[in-house]
Protein backbone atom coordinates (compact mmCIF):
# COMPACT_ATOMS: atom_id res chain seq x y z
CA UNK A 1 0.00 0.00 0.00
CA UNK A 2 1.28 3.30 -0.79
CA UNK A 3 2.36 6.15 2.13
CA UNK A 4 -0.46 8.70 2.28
CA UNK A 5 0.37 12.09 1.13
CA UNK A 6 0.28 14.46 3.79
CA UNK A 7 -2.28 17.50 4.10
CA UNK A 8 -2.17 20.74 5.49
CA UNK A 9 -4.94 22.93 6.02
CA UNK A 10 -4.83 26.50 7.22
CA UNK A 11 -7.23 29.19 8.36
CA UNK A 12 -6.81 32.58 7.42
CA UNK A 13 -4.74 33.79 4.55
CA UNK A 14 -6.14 37.48 4.35
CA UNK A 15 -5.15 38.96 0.85
CA UNK A 16 -2.83 35.93 -0.19
CA UNK A 17 0.37 37.88 0.45
CA UNK A 18 0.57 37.44 4.63
CA UNK A 19 1.43 34.40 7.09
CA UNK A 20 -1.58 31.95 6.07
CA UNK A 21 -0.43 32.06 2.38
CA UNK A 22 3.14 31.70 2.97
CA UNK A 23 2.75 29.05 5.22
CA UNK A 24 0.49 27.44 2.50
CA UNK A 25 3.19 27.69 -0.42
CA UNK A 26 6.15 26.56 2.54
CA UNK A 27 4.44 22.93 3.21
CA UNK A 28 2.77 22.45 0.02
CA UNK A 29 6.89 22.93 -1.66
CA UNK A 30 7.80 20.11 0.82
CA UNK A 31 5.28 18.01 -0.47
CA UNK A 32 1.76 18.82 1.21
CA UNK A 33 -1.44 18.59 -0.03
CA UNK A 34 -2.99 22.04 0.82
CA UNK A 35 -6.40 22.80 2.46
CA UNK A 36 -7.07 26.73 2.33
CA UNK A 37 -10.04 28.04 4.42
CA UNK A 38 -10.60 31.73 4.58
CA UNK A 39 -13.54 34.37 3.68
CA UNK A 40 -12.30 36.09 1.22
CA UNK A 41 -12.88 33.47 -2.12
CA UNK A 42 -11.30 35.79 -5.05
CA UNK A 43 -7.69 35.60 -2.45
CA UNK A 44 -8.40 32.16 -2.09
CA UNK A 45 -9.07 31.03 -5.47
CA UNK A 46 -5.73 33.02 -6.51
CA UNK A 47 -3.46 31.05 -3.87
CA UNK A 48 -4.96 27.81 -5.03
CA UNK A 49 -3.96 28.39 -8.68
CA UNK A 50 -0.91 29.65 -7.59
CA UNK A 51 0.18 26.55 -5.91
CA UNK A 52 -1.25 24.25 -8.38
CA UNK A 53 0.66 26.28 -11.36
CA UNK A 54 3.86 25.47 -9.42
CA UNK A 55 3.04 21.81 -9.34
CA UNK A 56 1.26 21.30 -5.78
CA UNK A 57 -2.06 20.31 -4.57
CA UNK A 58 -4.49 22.51 -3.17
CA UNK A 59 -8.36 23.26 -2.62
CA UNK A 60 -10.28 26.59 -1.32
CA UNK A 61 -12.83 26.57 0.78
CA UNK A 62 -14.68 29.63 1.41
CA UNK A 63 -16.72 30.17 4.50
CA UNK A 64 -19.39 33.24 5.24
CA UNK A 65 -18.05 33.14 8.67
CA UNK A 66 -15.19 31.91 11.31
CA UNK A 67 -18.44 30.10 13.17
CA UNK A 68 -18.34 26.69 14.64
CA UNK A 69 -20.68 25.56 12.16
CA UNK A 70 -18.83 26.96 9.18
CA UNK A 71 -15.31 25.81 10.07
CA UNK A 72 -17.07 22.59 11.03
CA UNK A 73 -18.63 22.06 7.72
CA UNK A 74 -15.33 23.30 5.63
CA UNK A 75 -13.34 20.16 7.22
CA UNK A 76 -16.14 17.95 6.42
CA UNK A 77 -15.51 19.13 2.38
CA UNK A 78 -11.93 18.90 2.88
CA UNK A 79 -12.48 15.04 4.30
CA UNK A 80 -14.61 14.45 1.39
CA UNK A 81 -12.30 15.66 -1.52
CA UNK A 82 -8.47 14.56 0.84
CA UNK A 83 -10.35 10.80 2.28
CA UNK A 84 -8.59 8.80 4.48
CA UNK A 85 -7.52 6.22 1.84
CA UNK A 86 -5.23 8.59 -0.12
CA UNK A 87 -4.13 11.66 2.67
CA UNK A 88 -3.30 12.24 6.08
CA UNK A 89 -3.83 15.88 7.81
CA UNK A 90 -0.60 16.19 9.45
CA UNK A 91 -0.25 19.96 10.31
CA UNK A 92 -3.00 22.44 10.57
CA UNK A 93 -2.35 26.47 11.47
CA UNK A 94 -5.16 28.50 12.77
CA UNK A 95 -3.93 31.61 11.21
CA UNK A 96 -7.31 33.85 12.33
CA UNK A 97 -7.60 36.83 14.36
CA UNK A 98 -9.92 40.48 15.10
CA UNK A 99 -7.60 43.36 15.57
CA UNK A 100 -9.74 46.08 17.21
CA UNK A 101 -7.17 48.84 17.93
CA UNK A 102 -8.97 51.76 20.33
CA UNK A 103 -9.19 52.96 23.47
CA UNK A 104 -11.46 50.86 26.18
CA UNK A 105 -14.43 53.32 26.57
CA UNK A 106 -14.90 53.25 22.48
CA UNK A 107 -14.84 49.51 22.36
CA UNK A 108 -18.36 48.57 21.28
CA UNK A 109 -20.01 44.98 22.67
CA UNK A 110 -20.33 43.69 19.39
CA UNK A 111 -16.55 44.38 18.63
CA UNK A 112 -16.18 42.13 22.01
CA UNK A 113 -17.97 39.51 21.16
CA UNK A 114 -16.40 39.33 17.31
CA UNK A 115 -13.14 39.55 18.82
CA UNK A 116 -13.79 36.67 21.08
CA UNK A 117 -15.94 34.50 18.62
CA UNK A 118 -13.14 35.00 15.95
CA UNK A 119 -10.17 34.29 18.07
CA UNK A 120 -11.34 31.89 20.93
CA UNK A 121 -14.61 30.28 20.22
CA UNK A 122 -13.38 29.27 16.12
CA UNK A 123 -10.03 28.66 17.37
CA UNK A 124 -11.73 25.82 19.59
CA UNK A 125 -13.68 24.67 16.49
CA UNK A 126 -10.54 24.76 13.99
CA UNK A 127 -9.15 22.91 16.85
CA UNK A 128 -11.52 20.11 17.06
CA UNK A 129 -11.71 19.21 13.98
CA UNK A 130 -8.30 18.94 13.27
CA UNK A 131 -7.60 16.77 16.53
CA UNK A 132 -10.16 14.56 15.15
CA UNK A 133 -8.51 14.23 12.12
CA UNK A 134 -5.30 13.81 13.97
CA UNK A 135 -6.45 11.31 16.00
CA UNK A 136 -7.75 9.31 12.97
CA UNK A 137 -3.44 8.71 11.70
CA UNK A 138 -1.58 5.85 13.24
CA UNK A 139 1.72 6.08 14.69
CA UNK A 140 4.53 3.91 13.80
CA UNK A 141 8.15 4.43 13.14
CA UNK A 142 7.55 5.95 9.57
CA UNK A 143 5.37 8.66 11.38
CA UNK A 144 6.21 8.90 15.44
CA UNK A 145 3.52 11.77 15.95
CA UNK A 146 0.12 12.22 14.33
CA UNK A 147 0.25 15.75 13.70
CA UNK A 148 1.03 19.46 14.43
CA UNK A 149 -1.27 22.06 15.42
CA UNK A 150 -0.06 25.56 14.85
CA UNK A 151 -1.89 28.95 16.35
CA UNK A 152 -0.47 32.01 15.30
CA UNK A 153 -0.11 34.79 18.04
CA UNK A 154 0.73 37.99 18.98
CA UNK A 155 2.51 40.66 21.25
CA UNK A 156 -1.06 40.73 22.36
CA UNK A 157 -1.36 37.59 23.19
CA UNK A 158 1.27 37.98 26.37
CA UNK A 159 0.91 41.74 27.06
CA UNK A 160 -2.07 43.94 26.63
CA UNK A 161 -1.69 47.85 26.02
CA UNK A 162 -3.86 50.68 25.73
CA UNK A 163 -5.58 50.91 22.63
CA UNK A 164 -5.57 46.54 23.29
CA UNK A 165 -8.14 45.67 25.58
CA UNK A 166 -10.85 43.85 23.31
CA UNK A 167 -7.46 42.34 20.62
CA UNK A 168 -5.64 40.99 23.60
CA UNK A 169 -9.06 39.32 25.43
CA UNK A 170 -9.22 37.12 22.38
CA UNK A 171 -5.47 36.76 22.29
CA UNK A 172 -5.10 35.33 25.61
CA UNK A 173 -7.63 33.14 25.36
CA UNK A 174 -6.48 31.33 22.12
CA UNK A 175 -2.82 30.92 23.69
CA UNK A 176 -4.72 29.51 26.69
CA UNK A 177 -6.67 27.11 24.48
CA UNK A 178 -2.76 26.35 22.58
CA UNK A 179 -0.99 25.40 26.29
CA UNK A 180 -4.22 23.27 27.51
CA UNK A 181 -4.01 20.86 24.18
CA UNK A 182 -0.50 20.87 23.82
CA UNK A 183 -0.61 19.14 27.92
CA UNK A 184 -3.61 17.23 26.77
CA UNK A 185 -2.69 15.62 23.24
CA UNK A 186 0.97 15.48 24.02
CA UNK A 187 0.33 12.16 25.30
CA UNK A 188 -1.84 10.99 22.25
CA UNK A 189 1.21 11.87 19.57
CA UNK A 190 -0.56 15.34 18.74
CA UNK A 191 2.08 18.54 18.93
CA UNK A 192 0.20 21.64 19.45
CA UNK A 193 2.45 25.26 19.59
CA UNK A 194 1.84 28.66 19.94
CA UNK A 195 4.12 31.62 17.77
CA UNK A 196 4.13 35.04 19.37
CA UNK A 197 4.99 37.55 16.22
CA UNK A 198 6.31 40.05 18.06
CA UNK A 199 6.51 42.63 15.28
CA UNK A 200 5.42 43.70 12.18
CA UNK A 201 4.39 41.19 9.68
CA UNK A 202 5.92 42.66 5.89
CA UNK A 203 3.14 42.72 3.81
CA UNK A 204 1.01 45.35 1.99
CA UNK A 205 1.12 49.39 3.05
CA UNK A 206 3.63 48.23 6.27
CA UNK A 207 6.10 46.72 3.48
CA UNK A 208 5.70 50.04 1.24
CA UNK A 209 6.22 51.61 4.60
CA UNK A 210 9.17 49.66 5.16
CA UNK A 211 11.13 50.22 1.33
CA UNK A 212 14.35 51.94 3.23
CA UNK A 213 14.30 49.11 5.90
CA UNK A 214 13.68 45.73 4.59
CA UNK A 215 14.76 44.45 8.18
CA UNK A 216 12.34 46.31 10.13
CA UNK A 217 9.24 43.73 10.43
CA UNK A 218 9.10 39.81 10.27
CA UNK A 219 9.21 38.00 6.79
CA UNK A 220 6.20 36.16 6.30
CA UNK A 221 8.62 33.82 4.45
CA UNK A 222 10.45 33.33 7.33
CA UNK A 223 7.74 32.54 9.72
CA UNK A 224 6.74 30.15 7.35
CA UNK A 225 10.09 28.30 7.66
CA UNK A 226 9.85 28.44 11.79
CA UNK A 227 6.34 26.86 11.51
CA UNK A 228 8.01 24.16 9.24
CA UNK A 229 10.13 23.54 11.89
CA UNK A 230 7.59 23.31 14.66
CA UNK A 231 6.06 20.49 12.37
CA UNK A 232 9.31 18.53 11.55
CA UNK A 233 10.23 18.77 15.46
CA UNK A 234 10.99 15.34 16.84
CA UNK A 235 8.62 13.65 19.93
CA UNK A 236 11.78 14.01 22.37
CA UNK A 237 12.35 17.82 22.27
CA UNK A 238 8.46 19.82 21.16
CA UNK A 239 8.30 23.77 21.37
CA UNK A 240 5.01 24.34 22.98
CA UNK A 241 5.93 28.40 22.27
CA UNK A 242 8.20 30.02 19.78
CA UNK A 243 8.27 34.02 20.29
CA UNK A 244 9.47 35.54 16.83
CA UNK A 245 10.47 38.71 16.53
CA UNK A 246 13.11 41.04 13.95
CA UNK A 247 16.39 41.54 15.21
CA UNK A 248 16.14 45.08 15.83
CA UNK A 249 12.56 45.17 17.47
CA UNK A 250 12.57 47.02 21.04
CA UNK A 251 10.74 44.15 23.93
Amino acid sequence: MSALRPLFVVAGIGRAAGTGAAAARRFSKEGYSVALIARGEDSLNALSDEIKKGGGEAAPYCIPSYSADDITSAFTSISAQFPNSHYALRAALFNVGYAVWKPFLEVTAAEVQESLSTSVAAAFAFSRSAILKFKENKLDAENPKRGTLIFTGATASTRGNKMTSSFSSGKFGARALSQSLAKEFGKDGIHVAHAIIDGQIMTGAALERSRDQPLSGLSPESIAQAYMYLANQEKSAWTWELDLRPAQEQW
